[in-house]
């Protein structure tokens, strides 16, 4: 595998490749990211990851410093799983003067559920996914559904931008019981752990209600907000939403069938996790 942190050396290194597949990761890797580089790996070929820490999509109070790099064992992992470059910018090499012109998801997208409460997280993904494609230039890109709205807006900007580029969805991975495996879950205590499976459990229960046909969608978000609480958790949002746009449904929308999804964000101590359902 070859590391690369130059975007001239890593555009060297990958001329001629028509079918690359990318996975941009932020590090500090776990078996679900190493599932995305095997799916990667059936779209695609080489594959190509990254590792960056995005200065930009993290809040002022947020954990930008303590987020958890380990990078030696990082590339261990990259290696056994067939890698062909790993594209490891510092931000000088990404950032090489400041990064004034940015992407912006639309409103109604990019300001709710997680936009509503990390502002300016999108716009920070967004910039440096667009700059990581340019870098790349990959014909498919993995991204993982944990990140339900990240995965969406990215794919509507590819789509916007007439990207070259197919995003791939890559279902959850979890853990045996059920916890979505996130590089944040490393910052769990015990205790902690043991209950963090209980905002999946809670998801299966909205999603089992509304599959019952209750269509009172703010009773079963209320509801569901008030046990999580009750559990000790800090939640931020649990939200049945349309896939197509993310929006809220109607009573209509849910007795006529429309695909549906259960969002969710709360804290555990002083670890946030996020996670999703589709219904």
């Amino acid at each position: 595998m070859k590391i690369i942190s130059s975007i001239d050396e890593l555009r060297d290194q990958l001329r001629g490749q028509l079918r690359t597949a990318f996975v941009p990761t932020m590090g500090n890797l776990h078996e679900g990211h190493l599932s995305l580089m095997r799916l990667a790996r059936k779209h695609g070929d080489p594959v190509v990851a990254s590792i960056f820490v995005n200065r930009l999509q993290f809040g002022p109070n947020e954990d930008f410093d303590k987020y958890p790099r380990t990078f030696q064992a990082d590339v261990e992992k990259l290696e056994k799983e067939g890698v062909y470059v790993l594209f490891a910018p510092t931000e000088k090499d990404l950032y090489p003067e400041p990064q004034e012109y940015r992407v912006r998801p639309p409103d109604d997208l990019g300001n709710i559920l997680e936009g509503e409460f990390r502002p300016g997280f999108f716009v920070g993904v967004t910039t440096v996914v667009l700059k990581l494609f340019s870098c790349v230039q990959p014909r498919v890109a993995v991204f993982g559904k944990k990140d339900y709205q990240q995965l969406m807006i990215v794919r509507n900007m590819a789509k916007q931008f007439a990207l070259p580029t197919e995003i791939i969805a890559a279902d959850t991975y979890r853990a045996e019981d059920g916890l979505a495996l996130s590089s944040r879950n490393g910052y769990l205590s015990e205790a902690e752990r043991a209950e963090a499976p209980a905002l999946y459990q809670l998801l299966n229960e909205v999603a089992g209600e509304v599959r019952a046909g209750h269509l009172d969608v703010f009773e079963l978000e209320r509801h569901a907000m008030a046990k999580l609480a009750a559990r000790g958790w800090k939640p931020d949002y649990i939200s049945i939403r349309k896939r197509a746009d993310l929006q809220p449904p109607s009573a209509g929308d849910i007795a006529k069938g429309e695909a549906l999804v259960v969002v969710a964000a709360a804290k555990l101590g002083a670890t946030r996790l996020i996670d999703n359902l589709e219904i």
